[in-house]
């Protein structure tokens, strides 16, 4: 990726993409290269402008944000999501995790939360508000079954004794960065951890290895 972050905003609401594009236009390592009202308008775009980074929201005419994650990740080396809305459900946060967001904030986030949010995403990482967060450790507990706990331990059999260290310690919610230190290894051999730890567990990004290690009563 370069080192400028090139950010697609997908929302519905004119004044919301406007003040998102001010508020990013200043800083010097992002670059808002479009706009779109709806999830279908940000499918083309995405693949006319190739961004690094989506801001997306969830309702929207047309095409909802989720629909459009869903299709966005069924592509090739799809672009990172960071859902933001207005809304803070528990079902809406499970399901843009689902649905294959890297990250999950709420519209009156900071805006200095909000900047770290796709810096985070575009290094690989995930970013969830504490909010989102919680919904997600509630889910987790009211979802633990056995048949769930044997199904996510059986998944994670594939994995090599390196790559299973690496998925509890995102299961933990380390960064990169973290997980390099912690494991005495390159933060670009994290990286290539991860995507194994991706393609082998059939998700679409870390928070959903996260879920699995979790369930797997790892964490």
């Amino acid at each position: 990726m370069d080192s400028v972050i090139r950010v697609l905003l997908v929302d519905d609401d004119p004044l919301v993409r406007s003040a998102l594009a001010l508020m990013l236009g200043g800083q010097r390592d992002i670059d808002v290269v479009g706009e779109a009202p709806n999830g279908q308008v940000g499918l083309d775009l995405v693949t006319e402008l190739d961004p690094d980074v989506v801001l997306m929201d969830i309702r929207m005419p047309v095409m909802d944000g989720l629909e459009a994650t869903v299709a966005l990740h069924q592509r090739p080396s799809p672009p990172s999501v960071v859902v933001l809305t207005t809304f803070d459900a528990d079902d809406h946060v499970v399901r843009a995790v689902a649905a294959g967001a890297d990250g999950f904030l709420l519209k009156d986030t900071p805006p200095g939360d909000i900047v770290q949010a796709i810096r985070t995403v575009a290094a690989g990482d995930a970013m969830l508000s504490p909010s989102a967060t919680r919904s997600i450790v509630s889910r987790l507990r009211s979802s633990a079954s056995t048949d769930r706990s044997t199904t996510a331990a059986e998944r994670l059999t594939v994995l090599t004794e390196r790559e299973l260290e690496v998925a509890v310690c995102v299961g933990r919610g380390l960064s990169n960065s973290e997980i390099a230190s912690e494991l005495y290894l390159s933060i670009p051999t994290v990286k290539s951890h991860v995507s194994r730890l991706l393609t082998k567990l059939d998700s679409n990004n870390r928070v959903q290895v996260a879920m699995v290690v979790h369930d797997a009563g790892l964490v």
